[in-house]
C-alpha cells in the first residue's frame, strides 16, 4: 500500500517505502531507492523525509547518490504525480 500512496504523490507514505528500503522492512534493503523516497517525499513538503534523506546519505557513496538522484528525476518524469496533486 505504501507503493501505491507513494505513487500519487503522498509525502508520508513516500517517507514510509524510504524507511522500508533503509531498513530493509518489506522489500530488499537499498540505500539508492530509500534516498529516492525520502527525497521525494521532503520534496513534496514532509520534513522527516529531507531529515532522513540527509542521514541516509552518510551511508552512501557519491556515485550512490548521483545515481539515486537521477533516478528520482527520471521518476518523475515519467510519472508526475510523484510531486504530489
Amino acid at each position: 500500500w505504501y507503493t501505491k500512496a507513494a505513487e500519487q504523490g503522498q509525502a508520508p507514505a513516500q517517507s514510509g517505502l524510504g524507511y522500508a528500503y533503509a531498513t530493509g522492512e518489506g522489500v530488499l534493503q537499498d540505500n539508492v531507492r530509500a534516498h529516492i523516497w525520502f527525497n521525494l517525499a521532503g520534496a513534496n513538503g514532509y520534513e522527516g523525509g529531507s531529515k532522513n534523506r540527509d542521514m541516509i546519505v552518510e551511508d552512501m557513496t557519491s556515485d550512490q547518490v548521483t545515481e539515486a538522484q537521477r533516478m528520482a528525476r527520471e521518476m518523475v518524469e515519467a510519472n508526475p504525480k510523484l510531486m504530489g496533486e
